[in-house]
């Protein structure tokens, strides 16, 4: 994660500094060159919704390929495999993926390309060459936003973006977390990354915040490599030490306020949704609606709760949104309606509903992404949902508490969450109050 582009040293006659070497040196045969596990791989790879029987990923700044390595192997229907072009510009780590390629029988599905991953070589990066662009732990190199941009050419129709980035995990980090990112990465939070892939006119399928076990994995040989090689080296190889202890050092002190998030994302010209489109509800949508939520749930209370909003004041023209099977008939229905936290306006997402014959096809998640974009577009800043945490995230939810925000309630602290809109306005603290209909 440290950027070894940061520093000016004295140059070899190929151009690079001997900070640079130095930097390849200490991370030289780790496991990982980013938080991340297989486990988070997988994850997002499930996000991505169906793939061709052995679709064509590329890898960018793949490192020594452990993404590549699982890719290859269980990528596409069924868990096929996918032919991985892998890319980076350090040729020992392509070396150790070939290698680890050769080992596990997969070398002939790994290609290897010694590249900049922001000026790709026209051979074998044409338009539309790839079903799934992956970037674990590289955008930043980049930048969000550049990377959104550059790699969406890469996509063929229905094509998806994976990649993940560094993010504040709180509304007001501390000056000292500051103090050490700002000038090396300009962080933002979810709200903000979610706004600029929207804007960059992507459909975002999914949303996975790495769990602090990922970091481990990255961070735990990191730091036996720092312990091991101090005192050895010349002057490039000592600041090289102290720039990663001082990484280690800021993580440890202010880990809770940063973190990376995983992001699944498909340009919405590749047409995501038009199976399931999704749309604001119309009048005509009542009894149809009132159906999904009878079917979905098995009892009228989230029916009745529907009805009951509807004529109270706390609707709100517009957020209530079905999304549409082939045949025109409501699928799957998702609500918003006006809420409180301390007297601030938020909104409550609930019921959420899909017809039981439809369940896991991605009605429900369509009708929900478009939920919160309507949201986003009319100014809202902020929605609570109390759910299941297996679910919620993947939109960019996390446990309320993180806020200071509770649930008048006994609840779970993983089932209460929040997703904030818009980060530049304060996120309110204190106790929700639902609308009157909810019976709390």
């Amino acid at each position: 994660m440290t950027d070894s582009n940061s520093f000016d040293d004295t140059t070899d006659p190929d151009g690079v500094d001997d900070f640079t070497h130095a930097f390849f040196a200490l991370h030289h045969g780790l496991p990982r060159q980013a938080p991340g596990s297989d486990a988070s791989t997988r994850h997002l790879l499930s996000l991505c919704g169906p793939l061709p029987e052995r679709p064509r990923v590329l890898d960018l700044g793949c490192g020594p390929g452990r993404s590549a390595l699982l890719l290859a192997a269980e990528a596409g229907t069924a868990g096929t495999g996918a032919e991985v072009t892998a890319v980076d510009l350090h040729a020992p780590f392509l070396d150790e993926l070939r290698a680890a390629a050769a080992a596990r029988g997969l070398a002939d599905r790994v290609r290897t390309v010694e590249a900049d991953m922001g000026a790709l070589p026209d051979e074998g990066f044409e338009d539309g060459s790839f079903d799934l662009v992956w970037a674990e732990g590289s955008a930043y190199i980049l930048g969000f936003d550049a990377a959104l941009a550059r790699w969406k050419r890469l996509l063929a129709p229905s094509g998806t973006l994976v990649l993940t980035e560094c993010q504040w995990s709180v509304a007001q980090p501390s000056a000292g977390a500051r103090a050490f990112w700002d000038p090396h990465y300009a962080l933002r939070t979810t709200a903000g990354n979610l706004a600029a892939a929207q804007a960059a006119g992507y459909q975002v399928l999914g949303v996975h915040e790495l769990p602090d076990s990922d970091w481990a994995e990255y961070y735990g040989p990191l730091a036996e490599r720092v312990r091991a090689r101090s005192g050895t080296g010349g002057p490039a190889m000592a600041r090289a030490l102290a720039a990663t202890r001082e990484e280690l050092d800021v993580r440890a002190r202010h880990g809770h306020e940063y973190g990376y998030t995983g992001y699944v994302l498909r340009p919405v010209s590749a047409g995501v949704g038009d199976a399931w489109p999704a749309r604001p509800e119309a009048a005509a949508d009542a009894a149809a609606v009132r159906e999904i939520n009878l079917a979905a749930f098995g009892t009228p209370l989230e029916a009745d709760l529907v009805d009951a909003l509807r004529a109270d004041g706390a609707w709100l023209p517009g957020l209530s949104y079905v999304a549409e099977a082939p045949d025109g008939s409501v699928a799957a229905h998702a609500l918003l309606t006006r809420c409180e936290v301390d007297g601030a306006p938020a909104l409550a997402l609930a019921p959420v509903a899909t017809d039981p014959a439809l369940q896991r096809s991605g009605a429900g998640s369509s009708v929900v992404r478009a939920l919160l974009a309507a949201a986003r577009e009319r100014g809202e800043s902020l929605v609570l949902v109390l759910g299941h945490p297996a679910y919620y995230p993947r939109f960019g939810f996390v446990p309320a508490s993180r806020f200071g925000i509770r649930a008048p309630f006994e609840v779970p602290d993983e089932a209460m969450m929040a997703l904030v809109l818009d980060d530049s306005r304060p996120v309110p603290a204190g106790t929700i109050r639902y609308p009157a209909p909810f019976g709390v």
